[in-house]
């Protein structure tokens, strides 16, 4: 059975907070999801945005962020004593900052209110806490916030070997790491109360999970012997991709390289340990930038730009197989997307992992017609487009007239002659041959700029910003395609 789904970020998701949140609000987007047929509802990574306010530079490859937190939750859980008034409700973007200041100070007070009370919710949250990454994320947080928020590699050298030694921590910096793991506890306990009603409504969730791992995060701090780092914790060698479509330099992502030759000493438990927590999370996980499974691009750390590096082969085989044997049920997708050589293709296809495929990057407009270049099978998830490219509507005004012109030929010669360009483009996306048909809520929406999500190669706002408002305009596009989405 093909499936269609729909890519929205939870930040994005309407709140009374500014941000999106995992009560109420998401338990709502789920039902207009069952009421139109949607069966899969992907999301970005919901780690602790790092550097940039990027999903994809997180503090942890396990923890949540607490900016997701619902309030109204904690409310109602007797955890807040009072109301909490509305900010940034109607906002069309998520002031990060901002939105963290508002809900500060009542998550410190939950955590007080949650640290007199005992009975079954003390012996659940000591079960969660039992977990080996719970309590170093939060002497993590904890250390980072006595450091001024600087990277852990600028810290004093005890605190920078705190996961090898383990030295006694002053009582403020336990206080604070015994608030980030409540946090955490929250954040599960919230989150698996949404994957359970998707689940429960017939819908899967796609989780995102980055190949790498941001420098300045507990998965490097505390895992040093799986990284290429100098004797100070600084990267060696760092992970990007070299000149392409996106940036005519590469793009120089900063994470740092894996030491392959010691995970495979230690049975790839990283990988195994990573991998393993997300399936718990979500019922589907996409690997971003599945190639580096294949060859990675490998960059000294002292160069300014990506265009210095080597492609060096990694053991893509040997982690797949330890990934299958260890965590069953897992269930990959790989996004396979840019210039790739066959044998990134051939590593996919050897574990029968669906790929990806992006509608603005196959429709060829170059020649005397358009025409789609890369018909997509039933091991394709087709997509309108994905958070690093231009949105549907913005990708088509941006077109030359005569290129547009090729589109809508196009569009009618392959039978799609009613309604909007974005009507048509959407329908044909619906009714391709691919297993899954992903769209952006920006796409439903027919947004352009304004819903651009993220530029490859920038750093910071409007990066990451885009919100929904309100719920009433994307229930109204969901219906209109109703009949399509039902009926892949």
């Amino acid at each position: 059975m093909r499936k269609s789904g729909i890519l929205m970020p939870v930040s994005a998701l309407p709140s009374s907070t500014g941000v999106g949140e995992l009560g109420p609000a998401a338990w709502h987007w789920i039902q207009v999801m069952e009421e139109n047929g949607v069966k899969i509802w992907q999301i970005l990574p919901l780690n602790p945005l790092g550097f940039g306010n990027s999903p994809y530079q997180p503090y942890s490859s396990c923890a949540g962020d607490e900016l997701y937190i619902s309030l109204e939750l904690l409310k109602e859980d007797g955890l807040l004593e009072s109301e909490v008034p509305a900010f940034r409700e109607q906002a069309k973007s998520v002031d990060y900052e901002a939105v963290r200041r508002f809900k500060e100070p009542y998550l410190r007070q939950a955590y007080e209110t949650f640290s007199r009370k005992n009975g079954q919710e003390e012996q659940n949250y000591q079960e969660f806490a039992s977990q080996k990454w719970v309590y170093e994320y939060g002497v993590f947080r904890a250390l980072k916030d006595a450091n001024e928020g600087k990277c852990w590699n600028e810290w004093s050298q005890e605190a920078k070997s705190w996961p090898e030694n383990r030295t006694a921590l002053s009582k403020e910096a336990e206080a604070e790491a015994g608030y980030q793991m409540f946090l955490q506890y929250v954040f599960y306990t919230q989150w698996m109360q949404v994957k359970t009603l998707a689940n429960e409504k017939g819908i899967e969730i796609m989780g995102d999970v980055p190949f790498y791992v941001g420098v300045d995060s507990v998965d490097v701090w505390a895992g040093k012997d799986n990284f290429l780092l100098d004797t100070d914790g600084r990267p060696i060698f760092i992970a990007g991709v070299p000149p392409d479509y996106f940036s005519a330099t590469g793009q120089r992502w900063g994470n740092p390289i894996y030491d392959w030759d010691y995970m495979k000493d230690h049975g790839y438990q990283f990988w195994v340990d990573r991998i393993g927590y997300s399936s718990r999370l979500f019922d589907l996980v996409r690997i971003d930038h599945f190639r580096a499974f294949d060859t990675y691009w490998k960059i000294p750390a002292s160069c300014p730009t990506a265009i210095e590096g080597a492609w060096i082969e990694a053991p893509g085989y040997e982690v797949l197989d330890t990934l299958q044997e260890k965590i069953p049920g897992v269930h990959l997708v790989a996004e396979d997307l840019g210039d790739l050589r066959p044998e990134v293709l051939t590593l996919k296809e050897h574990y029968h992992l669906k790929g990806m495929k992006i509608l603005v990057f196959s429709i060829e407009t170059s020649g005397k017609y358009a025409y789609d270049n890369a018909p997509e099978t039933e091991n394709t998830i087709l997509y309108t487009g994905t958070h690093d490219n231009d949105t549907l509507m913005e990708w088509y005004g941006n077109l030359s007239k005569a290129a547009q012109r090729k589109v809508r030929r196009f569009l009618k010669k392959e039978g799609f002659c009613q309604g909007s360009v974005k009507d048509k483009l959407l329908a044909y996306t619906l009714r391709s041959n691919a297993g899954y048909a992903i769209i952006p809520a920006q796409d439903l929406l027919g947004l352009k700029k304004e819903g651009h999500m993220n530029t490859p190669g920038t750093v910071g706002s409007p990066n990451w910003e885009w919100r929904m408002p309100e719920f009433q305009k994307i229930e109204k596009e969901l219906k209109k395609y109703k009949s399509m989405i039902v009926n892949r």
